[in-house]
């Protein structure tokens, strides 16, 4: 199935929640929260009280993906803030396996991210443990880069990969997707596809019942 999970990394702060709400009233399925601590990415975002606040404002799937290093610290508070989804990088994680366990111990679902340049090799023996893979299309730390090209070639292995290990595993995609490329990143393999700008740029519900509208068509 394929699912729309808008980043509010790109939305305006100061109407948060009433953008939210339009996520919602439009059909997206996630909403995509990216966690930056500073130190594994240059930049600095959303922390507990953000998501704990905006929790309330929808019952839509909290896809949280934490770019900050050693993530098996703060996996409690980010459930108990609403965390429907935890993806961590495996550049991040001295113990990848460990910190996979932990999420999955506290009943939300585990994600495992890896960078443009990170070999997919890396999570080959994890992947059974895994519910949603994402490939960055970007490097992470900033919103509205362009996709870099080589990694929807990426995006194919790792849904050969998924189907050689015979898992369910979804294939999400982050980063410079847009109205124009979503659909190779489908052909690729993703299916659960992070917009940002593409999103929030202009009137947002009319931007993502297009999403949604190509979404259902490579469906």
């Amino acid at each position: 199935m394929n699912c729309l999970s808008p980043s509010i990394l790109s939305a305006d702060f100061a109407n948060l929640g009433e953008q939210i709400r339009l996520l919602d009233q439009a059909g997206a399925e996630y909403v995509h929260i990216d966690v930056m601590d500073g130190m594994f990415v240059p930049s600095i975002s959303f922390a507990f009280p953000i998501i704990r606040s905006i929790r309330k404002c929808t019952d839509r799937i909290f896809d949280v993906h934490l770019m900050i290093e050693e993530p098996i610290r703060y996996i409690d508070d980010f459930v108990d803030a609403g965390a429907d989804i935890i993806t961590v990088h495996a550049e991040a994680c001295r113990h990848l396996d460990r910190t996979v366990e932990a999420i999955r111990e506290k009943g939300v679902l585990a994600g495992v991210a890896l960078n443009p340049a990170t070999p997919l090799e890396t999570v080959r023996y994890i992947l059974p443990k895994v519910d949603m893979l994402l490939i960055m299309t970007v490097n992470p730390g900033f919103g509205g880069q362009k996709l870099i090209p080589y990694t929807l070639d990426k995006v194919r292995e790792a849904k050969n990969l998924v189907k050689q290990s015979g898992c369910k595993t979804d294939i999400e995609v982050d980063g410079g997707i847009n109205l124009e490329n979503v659909e190779q990143a489908m052909d690729a393999g993703a299916n659960i596809i992070v917009a940002g700008s593409a999103v929030f740029k202009g009137e947002i519900e009319k931007n993502v019942e297009a999403f949604l509208e190509k979404l259902q068509r490579q469906g």
